[in-house]
């Protein structure tokens, strides 16, 4: 993959979409030996430990959020990223399946944003799981109905609501930010460096197996001096972190279920990606329910619940991307400004077709109205 990559730079192709291409293909599979796994990882001369703040956060804390000791936690970066945080599964025994179950149940609820508002009215998105978990109770060796709305689901926006076709947040399209997930985020920042991080935005991307991630910039908020958090849940996923330029070769990683990545300083506006959904490795999606100590800002989750969310992430994977939109004294502009542009070469909506955008007009049509796509939405 290095050699390759090499003669991609070499020629002036795009390195990024080429490697995503790879790593996308079905048939015949790619060669994942030189995808980084950071579960396993010792440093080396690309892993390099990352530096916590374990005072910033007390264990309580932690675990109030369903966090182990920061102590405990397994940071790392790698060499030539400066600002990037990979913290493998910092929850709690037990924890994780609360997150899953506010994912799937809590956060599609209104008033926050899925993608099925746009051709469905209010009423018939109310209540994405109860209508759903009918659905999700049949075994799987019987005739399954039509796909349940939570199987259709793919992106939910939280606080201020991302606007897929100009790129932008506004004041006038905002909701409050759960508070459950605010606090985590305060603390996983904290932890990194970054005491009084401010979750304002969040958006939520729900993988199926077949599901994409485009190639992109995260450029849309007005303070990128604030970092990035990233949660992933369920299935594993292969996670290409690239340069400032789509020329530069991207670094594979696998992100398992419990990871938590922290993209700030130069790392916060360099292109990535998510070119496909592996199985995750035994054990690693197999959540325990149990466990989670009393005090904790998520409820536990009940069996019925949990029989549902269990199905899900048996063959899905969900993603929360959490961030801060403002900096102290920022307001929104009355009109888009460019720092607030989209790349020249980053597309909207679903993604299961180039990576690059060539085809953006005729995704961004169907955007609108295939929400049944296996891709999800870029960010």
């Amino acid at each position: 993959m290095a050699k390759m990559a090499a003669s991609v730079v070499e020629s002036g192709e795009d390195a990024f979409r080429k490697i995503f291409k790879i790593y996308k293909r079905r048939n015949p599979p790619p060669d994942f030996g030189d995808v980084v796994d950071f579960s396993k990882s010792v440093p080396s001369d690309k892993i390099v430990p990352a530096e916590l703040d374990p005072a910033a956060v007390s264990d309580v804390e932690a675990a109030r959020v369903g966090l182990r000791p920061v102590r405990d936690w397994r940071a790392f970066g790698l060499r030539g990223y400066p600002g990037f945080i990979f913290i493998s599964n910092p929850f709690l025994l037990g924890s994780q399946a609360c997150w899953v179950r506010q994912c799937l149940k809590t956060y599609p609820q209104k008033p926050n944003v899925c993608n099925l508002d746009m051709h469905m009215s209010p009423s018939d998105t109310q209540d994405i799981w109860g209508k759903s978990v009918r659905g999700h109770g049949v075994p799987v060796s019987k005739k399954r109905e039509p796909k349940t709305l939570l199987e259709r689901l793919r992106w939910v926006t939280l606080g201020y609501h991302y606007n897929w076709d100009t790129k932008t947040y506004s004041s006038n399209h905002h909701t409050p930010f759960p508070a459950d997930l605010h606090l985590l985020s305060f603390q996983i920042a904290a932890a990194c460096g970054f005491p009084g991080f401010d979750a304002e935005a969040g958006i939520l991307n729900y993988y199926r197996s077949d599901s994409s991630l485009g190639i992109h910039v995260d450029e849309s908020e007005l303070d990128h001096s604030r970092p990035l958090l990233s949660f992933s849940f369920g299935q594993s996923a292969i996670f290409l972190l690239g340069g400032i330029r789509r020329q530069d070769p991207p670094t594979a990683m696998y992100m398992h279920s419990g990871d938590v990545m922290v993209m700030s300083g130069q790392s916060r506006l360099l292109y990535h990606a998510v070119p496909r959904v592996v199985p995750a490795p035994q054990g690693h999606a197999a959540l325990e329910v149990e466990g989670l100590p009393d005090g904790t800002v998520a409820t536990p989750v009940s069996e019925e619940d949990w029989a549902v969310c269990s199905r899900y992430i048996q063959s899905s994977r969900v993603n929360m991307t959490v961030r801060q939109v403002l900096g102290p004294g920022q307001r929104f502009p009355e009109t888009p400004s460019s720092h607030q542009r989209t790349d020249a070469g980053q597309t909207a909506g679903y993604h299961d077709g180039p990576a690059d955008g060539e085809n953006g007009k005729k995704r961004r049509r169907r955007r609108s109205s295939s929400c049944d796509s296996g891709d999800t939405a870029e960010t």
